[in-house]
């Protein structure tokens, strides 16, 4: 039985979803047992039947239930009964560079990916913060070299956020922080003691598998479906490691459903496989509430989490973090004896007032909303201008999303016609380790940086140059 608390601050939406997941987790709730209907359940809590279909619509995104048309929704197989208790524990492009340095002065419109309108950024309260650090009676810390792991405020705040929106468990002493997400992954890669080979979703995040390769890991690229990284052939290789983005995957946008995030840590658990989850643009979900962290329902301490302040604050900061299960902190204390944090202290102490203060989250909140005005006007301008000729892969979260071309016009030409009509759009093929798969169709379109105004016309060129040439 649905219980509705009308005086908590949760969400009405929220409770719903949490107490039926709670009733599928359980087996109170039955596999391919029919779910009661959205209006059946609204009318008997007697809540709107909008709060009913976003808790429904959160349960199918992350794989609890199923919808069947015309009959409802029925419960998913979970294979939870797998796992085991126990303790917690870019290359960027050359074929774009080489255009932008021929073509300085025609790019109008940038949808580079990574970077971020200034204006969301706030300038005028991190100026004031940097004043009062300096001046605080503690100000002679500044002259120190501070904590290793980092500023551990800051730490306990990042736990504490962490655990509120991403459901990671961990204790303060987990959390590293680290000047960027490649300088976390070098972290990892120091303290692990296995063979060097490492599973990577295949396509990804190329500036992650520089990382590995440049210190001399054996890279094991493995197919992404759109329900993520295919589990069949992860479960094919004999592998220590394994890298995944399982909440917005990158560049394809896929997420990956629980039934295959539990089979994953099934899988790590068996092989004596870590996982390190790149977390990379959580904060930014458009539908529905954001899915909890692989790390937050490992029960075998398999997931390294990895997250950053790069996407929502500015990657300019340099700022992210890592999440150490227990059991690699020993090895983390003796090959990092003696190393200092290489985030200024400075900036550690300016973000923990900005965090303990509260902006963080009306920050959070600020962008989100801004971004998806973002999102909405791109995805609606495509829809309207170009059509059916190309598919959308990506949307309802982060900052990006990827066009596929129905026609199979290639990239390369496809970045050249856009630069000539002064846009700007990254090809996909660095992303691709085994290059001879990619049928060469596809380009990613960043908006974090672009103006909303300035989001149609951009468009409007796009199609000028792709289909009207």
């Amino acid at each position: 039985m649905l219980y509705i608390d009308r005086g908590s601050n949760i969400p009405i939406y929220q409770q719903i979803y949490e107490q039926m997941k709670r009733d599928i987790i359980s087996g109170n709730l039955p596999v391919e047992s029919r779910v009661i209907s959205t209006r059946v359940l609204a009318s008997e809590l007697q809540v709107g039947r909008n709060s009913v279909e976003n808790a429904y619509d959160q349960l199918r995104l992350e794989g609890y239930i199923t919808s069947i048309p015309g009959s409802g929704y029925i419960v998913n197989k979970l294979e939870f009964d797998l796992i085991q208790e126990s303790p917690k524990e870019k290359r960027q492009s050359k074929l774009l560079t080489e255009h932008l340095a021929a073509l300085p002065d025609k790019i109008k419109y940038s949808f580079q990916y990574g970077e971020l309108d200034e204006t969301n950024f706030p300038k005028k309260l991190w100026r004031t913060y940097v004043a009062n650090v300096l001046d605080e009676p503690l100000a002679h810390s500044m002259h120190s070299y501070g904590d290793g792991k980092g500023d551990p405020q800051l730490r306990q705040q990042i736990k504490q956020y962490l655990y509120h929106s991403r459901g990671v468990q961990c204790e303060t002493e987990q959390i590293i922080l680290c000047s960027g997400t490649q300088s976390a992954l070098e972290t990892i890669i120091r303290i692990f003691s296995g063979k060097k080979t490492v599973a990577m979703e295949e396509p990804c995040y190329d500036g992650a598998r520089v990382v590995f390769q440049s210190n001399g890991f054996k890279i094991l690229p493995v197919p992404v479906r759109e329900d993520g990284i295919d589990l069949q052939k992860l479960s094919s290789q004999s592998i220590p490691m394994v890298y995944l983005s399982p909440s917005h995957q990158f560049p394809t946008g896929a997420v990956m459903p629980i039934h295959n995030r539990m089979e994953v840590l099934n899988l790590a658990h068996q092989r004596d496989m870590m996982i390190i989850e790149d977390d990379y643009d959580s904060e930014f979900r458009y539908k529905g509430r954001p899915i909890p962290s692989l790390q937050s329902i490992d029960q075998a301490g398999r997931v390294i989490y990895v997250g950053t302040f790069s996407k929502a604050l500015s990657p300019g900061l340099r700022i992210s973090y890592l999440v150490l299960p227990t059991c690699l902190l020993a090895a983390y204390h003796e090959k990092y004896r003696g190393y200092q944090c290489t985030i200024p202290l400075i900036e550690q102490k300016v973000l923990l007032h900005f965090m303990q203060d509260g902006y963080w989250k009306k920050h959070i909140r600020r962008v989100c909303l801004s971004q998806k005005r973002k999102h909405d006007t791109l995805i609606a301008a495509i829809q309207q201008i170009i059509g059916d000729r190309v598919r959308v892969y990506g949307h309802h979260a982060g900052l990006h999303i990827l066009l596929e071309f129905v026609d199979g016009q290639q990239e390369d030409t496809l970045v050249q016609k856009a630069i000539r009509y002064g846009v700007q759009v990254r090809p996909v093929s660095p992303f691709w380790l085994e290059k001879c798969r990619y049928s060469g169709n596809a380009v990613v379109l960043g908006y974090g940086k672009i103006k909303e105004k300035d989001i149609v016309p951009a468009v409007e060129l796009l199609n000028k140059a792709w289909f009207e040439e």
